[in-house]
């Protein structure tokens, strides 16, 4: 059976992780295909709240494989540390599997990011969160990365460890920050103890997901981050290390491309953002502060503010011309009850110079390459109204009757006109009951 991606289609935190779990219902695997410990999704069950970082949402799923794959990039202590939280949950982590693949964050990778970012000029720092992601996916395009399936072998690891710590002593050195300076022994001490957790954990994983996908079985890629903070298409320099659209569901997972049949982008009903860069449709105002309360729009990770704004099309619309995507989730509709009247932006205006240097026209419906020109963007509306202040029992309401108010439905079909993809899925809050199927064949 073909597999599935499912990616964000805006800067992340669009709740990926609901509907991973929801679509995990009916798979065999959950494969996270790229990023690390620097992406953060929250899970509701029975009441009961899961955060995970690394570990793929398939995990709270009985029986299912949930795979960490070849693209991504994994801190063993952060792995341990999330194996015993599901442990101490109840939630069984046999099933988990990591790829040999995968690049290892060590703990030098954590102090250069804390560095490199420290460096930077106020309005030029990406935002890391200091996990180490950039550093280890800098030493894998260096080809002096350490994998997980080394440490299988001692010696290579060895060598590969004073090979890391000799080349992070020397930048941390340059710096005059000789007490910061790591001591390859101790690293290497400390990650053979970890890799007792660790290896039981290991496999081949492009050879397993072939194995099941030739035995007819259901597999989910699952992406973090959103499609921009991917590393090529993103608002570049603030993005992440890693690319986060569809096409890596391939490379980051180990399977052929033409084994992909559908891809889902998940879309917020509101937009946000964190950290810095340029946010057309931000809202600086009342109107924001209230979205960021009442969606609980604080960082899974970081427990950083998101910064807020109306929903962005032109946005979205890129999203689905880069992925391929088949299909939209759009979460947290609920957020939006009681406000009246509802903006979204369906294109761009930007300046005659601006449009005469980059040979395009002064109206935009696609998201432009570089922040210089986002910045000179304005976001061009169309108002709507909203819809009567709906409670959870209103919601379900909704879902059990399948009669969806009018305005929430003009809410949708403008996306669907606007983008050319159909709203399949419907979440209106954290918990899996408070999703609704719009297809009749999702969930």
């Amino acid at each position: 059976m073909p597999a599935t991606v499912l990616i964000g289609t805006q800067w992340g935190d669009e709740g990926k992780g609901k509907i991973t779990d929801i679509l995990a219902g009916s798979a065999d695997a959950v494969v996270r295909f790229q990023g690390g410990n620097n992406a953060g999704h929250t899970i509701v069950i029975d009441g009961e709240t899961f955060k995970l970082h690394i570990v793929p949402s398939g995990v709270l799923r009985d029986e299912q494989r949930a795979v960490i794959g070849d693209g991504c990039v994994v801190d063993p202590w952060m792995l341990k540390k999330e194996l015993d939280y599901l442990h101490e949950k109840g939630i069984q982590t046999e099933n988990i599997v990591l790829s040999d693949r995968a690049h290892l964050i060590m703990p030098y990778h954590r102090k250069l990011d804390g560095i490199q970012e420290m460096n930077k000029e106020e309005g030029k720092k990406v935002g890391t969160t200091k996990r180490g992601i950039g550093p280890c996916y800098q030493d894998k395009a260096a080809r002096i990365g350490i994998r997980a399936g080394d440490l299988r072998y001692p010696n290579l690891l060895g060598e590969k460890v004073e090979q890391g710590v000799n080349n992070a002593n020397l930048f941390i050195s340059a710096l005059g920050l000789e007490n910061d300076l790591f001591d390859k022994k101790q690293v290497l001490n400390e990650l053979v103890e970890i890799s007792e957790v660790v290896l039981p954990h290991i496999r081949d994983v492009p050879h397993m997901l072939h194995g099941l996908l030739n035995n007819d079985r259901n597999i989910i890629l699952e992406g973090a981050q959103g499609a921009f903070l991917d590393i090529d298409k993103g608002t570049y320099p603030f993005v992440t290390s890693s690319s986060c659209t569809a096409g890596y569901g391939s490379s980051g997972s180990g399977i052929g491309p033409l084994d992909i049949e559908k891809v889902v982008g998940v879309v917020k009903a509101y937009t946000t953002r964190v950290g810095e860069g340029p946010f057309p449709t931000e809202l600086k105002n009342q109107i924001g502060q209230m979205i960021q309360k009442r969606g609980h729009e604080f960082g899974t990770t970081t427990d950083r503010p998101r910064r807020c704004g109306w929903l962005d099309l032109v946005m979205v619309r890129s999203s689905v011309n880069w992925n391929s995507i088949t299909a939209l989730a759009l979460t947290k509709i609920d957020v939006l009850s009681g406000l009246d009247p509802l903006m979204v932006c369906t294109e761009y205006r930007i300046p005659p110079d601006a449009a005469e240097l980059h040979g395009i026209g002064t109206t935009l419906r696609h998201f432009p390459s570089h922040l210089e020109l986002l910045a000179e963007a304005s976001p061009v509306y169309i108002k709507m109204h909203g819809w009567k202040d709906m409670d959870n029992d209103d919601w379900m309401e909704v879902k059990e009757t399948g009669d969806i108010p009018k305005r929430v439905q003009d809410y949708i079909d403008l996306i669907e006109r606007e983008v050319l993809a159909n709203v399949e899925i419907l979440s209106f809050g954290k918990g899996r009951e408070q999703t609704m199927d719009r297809s009749g064949e999702v969930i």
